[in-house]
Order: C-alpha cells, then sequence, then structure tokens
C-alpha cells in the first residue's frame, strides 16, 4: 500500500523557532551606545569646564553678599573692589588695570550692558569717597548693587583669538 500523502497520521506540530536573544545586540547597536557615550561624555566635560571657567563669578558673588551694608563708605568701596577684581579675572590686565571714572563705567556698561555711565557710577564714586558720616540713600545703593551683581553674572570676556577692544 503507498502512503497517503495528504493523510492526517503524518501531520506533526509547528516547530517554532528559537526567540532571538537580547544579548549580545546587533553591532548597529553596539556602534549607537558607544556614539552615545562619547556624545554623554563630551557634553559632561564641556559642561564641568563652563562651571569650572564661572567660578570666579560664583566668588565675586559670594564676596558680594559678605559685605557688610551698616557703614555706606566701606560697603561702596567693597563693591568697587569686588567690581574691579572680577574685571582683572576676565579681562586682560592692560585693558582693565588703568582704567577710571567714566571710561572704567563706559567699560563696565559696555562689558554687560549696564548702566553705570548713566549716573550709578557716580553714585559709587561719592560714596566711595564721602566721609563717613555721609549718608548713602537706600533706592541708588540698591541700584547699584543690582547693577553690580547684573555685570558680574552677564559680562561676557572676549573669547580666545577674539580681537580685544
Amino acid at each position: 500500500m503507498t502512503p497517503d500523502t495528504g493523510s492526517l497520521d503524518r501531520l506533526h506540530d509547528l516547530v517554532p523557532p528559537p526567540t532571538t536573544p537580547w544579548w549580545p545586540p546587533a553591532p548597529g547597536w553596539m556602534w549607537l551606545a558607544a556614539i552615545l557615550g562619547v556624545l554623554l561624555a563630551y557634553l559632561l566635560l564641556r559642561g564641568f569646564l563652563h562651571w569650572q571657567s564661572n567660578r570666579y563669578r560664583r566668588e565675586a558673588l559670594a564676596a558680594l553678599a559678605r559685605l557688610d551694608a551698616g557703614d555706606d563708605r566701606a560697603f561702596a568701596q567693597g563693591l568697587a573692589s569686588v567690581l574691579k577684581r572680577t574685571a582683572l579675572t576676565a579681562y586682560p590686565r592692560e585693558q582693565v588695570a588703568p582704567l577710571t571714572g567714566a571710561a572704567w563705567f563706559a567699560f563696565l556698561d559696555a562689558a554687560a550692558g549696564t548702566r553705570f555711565a548713566e549716573g550709578l557710577g557716580a553714585q559709587l564714586e561719592a560714596a566711595m569717597h564721602a566721609s563717613s558720616a555721609a549718608s548713602w540713600d537706600v533706592p541708588g545703593r540698591e541700584q547699584v548693587l543690582h547693577e553690580t551683581r547684573r555685570w558680574i553674572r552677564e559680562h561676557r570676556p572676549p573669547l580666545p583669538g577674539e580681537p580685544r577692544a
């Protein structure tokens, strides 16, 4: 007797293929993971370097917070000192050190868009050179302090290779 090819006796269960393993991944996923790892390391390094390069700003803001607001003259001298030290850190000494008066305030305004040349700088100078008994009006004092903080946060030193003004 010839076997019937359509007989149900010859029917077998289907055997599914083994599942695809999760590990090791395909080479394309390995390349993608490596590229993402390098990109993440680059971004972390860049962020750390940016944070480190702004250390002087954090220190200047901390010095502002430590200033004693009781004595007007000492407070004004402290503000001026913090401004000058911060500028000397961020800009070349030859450019910043000789600046005084109106030229100094124009430099501050050009570097961060502040308003020292519009009279706030004159208030700061007057408070620095006034006798200790003289009183500095509170709104003017707060404006100068606000502009000092703003200058410290927003000034942009020249990039390497950029022409200096």
